[in-house]
């Protein structure tokens, strides 16, 4: 019957108020009509399911971490990177703030395709109309936002966003996408990912928060700045009663009873917002010169750790570092930019353990202000304080008697003489410069002492017989010996009768390891900066340098012998307030443009320089008068000071 009057019913227009008739569409029109357009949303819609692809490449934001550098005492030194992020695994986050940040923004995410019917409908609604930005975005559309798109709120973005969720829900499993959003998101303060957020807000790890900080950080997914405490008691406010609200939809999911509930009733005050982790004072110097051992160690390439996720353990001793940096502040020279013998002066020192550690470092004033490490450059001759390496070659190889070249054994007593102005000889007679001059001996003060043996002549700093001993050894020898030593073949100069007395320019941080060879018995390991690394908590393979035997024992124990006896009663005597045990010497260029000062005490060796350097040309200039001291002085004084000062203050 229904259908006979529904077929009866005249379809014509019908006449309004006025007479005007008005056209009234059937039902089957009307169906129709809404068939179609389902039929064209559902055809769009598949159009651009097809269409759009799931991006290959993550926005920088995604993928930029921080890589976090380490003191060797395990605290935190010092962060590298865009923004601040590590990756933790799912499995190091706890259900309950898991479920803090489910409960917040999406507690059907177990369940769901990965996008919410009803939030889509608002939000599509709100970017059509230009209202107001509506929420409910399901987690993977928070995600696919995170990583793939711009923060920007329009149509088409919000349209990718939803296709893209629906793929990745299909690809990813829902561990790998909560994982994911948990390490994208921002929390403010710097902090992208719940792990950084947990040390920035609580100053602890992921694994150890409660539920109580964890719906707190929950609270901030909501917008950082208008929920972090520390911005102002408004924030505080909406902090502590979406904290609450959370807490309470915790337990309307479930994931929390009610009388676990009423235990937190206090809120969990964060922590203070803590001080830029900057590159300033030492810290930049360590910074880089871990940087560059772990590209140089490691499969690490340059591309792959500015990308960061690194945590970086070092070497560096926090309190060495800091003695060391104070004793250069409070025993080196007063530099006055007024005085003309100020300017441009350089000092840099360095402290490496007998077994290769580099525990301290001073590369210059500030890393902010001066890049240029004064610890690890190669520009600066290391003057007399060679002179050791080439008493250890002569102990160790012997030297030439005669043009047959037969080698005759060397010994501590072994003399030489030591007045100034001897002719430095060649099996064939006297050297000739390229200059056509003889060479000839010069010692400090152009002091004579007769026929003098060796190990006095190295702990009283006379150069004639180091010269000759050199010549006679071999020059070729005694670079083989500083190589064995740890010194940089690159860095070494020409082989002339001034390559004993240090015409070559190794760093002082290799200078101060090849020291520590004397300390250690002969065996000799190379610096090195970096002691693991890991990314993301995967250890990351590492290299480390291996001890090797550079000289026979009992050749390291005559070298040790001299450089102690150089402290207790030689050229390196104002050192001795430095305590007992220590040994060194001082070193000079023959231009007087580079002061050094190298020694150890116990295991740990340390090389201090003074050096003036035109920023412009790299040229070097004498440092007569720096620091007001008189034109005459030794410029090996100033080092000295500062060796003595840094190791007579308790270094832990």
């Amino acid at each position: 019957m229904l259908r006979r009057l529904l077929r009866l019913r005249p379809e014509y227009p019908r006449r309004g108020r006025l007479g005007v008739r008005r056209w009234v569409p059937s039902w089957r029109q009307s169906v129709g009509v809404l068939l179609v357009a389902f039929a064209a949303v559902a055809g769009a819609a598949c159009w651009l399911y097809v269409r759009t692809d799931v991006p290959e490449d993550l926005n920088s934001f995604a993928t930029q971490q921080n890589n976090v550098f380490y003191w060797a005492d395990g605290t935190e030194m010092a962060r590298t990177g865009w923004v601040n992020r590590q990756e933790v695994p799912l499995d190091r986050v706890p259900e309950p703030v898991q479920w803090a940040v489910l409960s917040a923004e999406n507690e059907t995410f177990w369940s769901d395709a990965g996008v919410s019917p009803k939030g889509i409908a608002r939000a599509l609604w709100a970017a059509v109309s230009g209202g107001e930005s509506q929420g409910g975005s399901t987690i993977t559309q928070q995600y696919v936002k995170n990583i793939y798109l711009n923060q920007h709120r329009d149509l088409s973005r919000k349209t990718s966003e939803i296709v893209i969720a629906v793929k990745l829900d299909r690809r990813l499993s829902k561990r790998e996408i909560l994982a994911g959003y948990l390490n994208t998101s921002w929390f403010g303060r710097g902090s992208y990912g719940i792990q950084r957020a947990a040390a920035a807000y609580y100053g602890k790890d992921v694994s150890a928060l409660n539920p109580s900080e964890a719906a707190f950080l929950a609270a901030l997914l909501k917008g950082a700045s208008l929920y972090d405490p520390a911005l102002g008691p408004e924030n505080r406010r909406r902090a502590v009663d979406r904290w609450s609200w959370i807490l309470d939809r915790m337990v309307e999911t479930g994931k929390m009873s009610a009388a676990e509930r009423a235990t937190y009733k206090v809120f969990p005050d964060p922590v203070p917002p803590p001080a830029p982790q900057g590159l300033a004072g030492q810290t930049g110097y360590l910074v880089d010169l871990a940087q560059s051992y772990v590209v140089g160690h490691s499969g690490i390439t340059p591309a792959q750790l500015d990308l960061g996720g690194y945590q970086i353990r070092t070497t560096f001793d926090r309190q060495r570092t800091a003695a060391l940096t104070a004793a250069v502040r409070s025993a080196g020279p007063a530099l006055d930019p007024a005085r003309e013998a100020d300017r441009h002066v350089h000092i840099g020192a360095a402290s490496v353990a007998a077994d290769g550690r580099i525990v301290a470092v001073y590369g210059g004033p500030d890393y902010l202000k001066q890049g240029f490490d004064d610890a690890n450059t190669s520009n600066v001759p290391v003057g007399t304080a060679f002179t050791p390496f080439v008493y250890a070659a002569g102990l160790d190889q012997g030297v030439r008697k005669g043009r047959e070249g037969v080698r005759s054994p060397v010994s501590p007593a072994t003399r030489y003489d030591g007045n100034d102005g001897v002719p430095v000889m060649t099996p064939e007679g006297p050297y000739w410069g390229r200059d056509g001059r003889m060479a000839k001996t010069a010692n400090d003060g152009h002091r004579s002492w007769g026929s003098i043996g060796l190990r006095t002549a190295v702990a009283q700093s006379v150069n004639g017989p180091l010269v000759q001993l050199g010549m006679d050894v071999g020059l070729d020898r005694v670079r083989a010996t500083a190589v064995s030593l740890g010194l940089l073949p690159e860095t070494l100069g020409d082989l002339v009768p001034s390559f004993s007395l240090g015409n070559s320019r190794p760093s002082a941080i290799r200078t101060a390891a090849a020291y520590g060879t004397f300390a250690a018995g002969g065996m000799h390991t190379d610096p090195y900066s970096v002691t693991s690394v890991a990314r993301n908590g995967s250890p990351v393979v590492l290299s480390r340098p291996a001890p090797a035997r550079a000289l026979p024992e009992q050749v390291a124990d005559q070298v040790d012998d001299a450089l102690r006896e150089a402290v207790r009663d030689g050229s390196a005597r104002e050192a001795a307030a430095a305590g007992p045990g220590a040994a060194g010497k001082p070193g000079t260029t023959e231009d007087r443009t580079a002061g050094w000062f190298v020694g150890y005490q116990g295991q740990v060796g340390t090389a201090v320089t003074v050096f003036r350097m035109d920023p412009k040309s790299l040229e070097l200039s004498p440092l007569d008068g720096i620091g007001g001291a008189a034109a005459t002085d030794p410029v090996s004084a100033w080092p000295t000071k500062i060796w003595t000062a840094y190791n007579r203050r308790p270094t832990g």
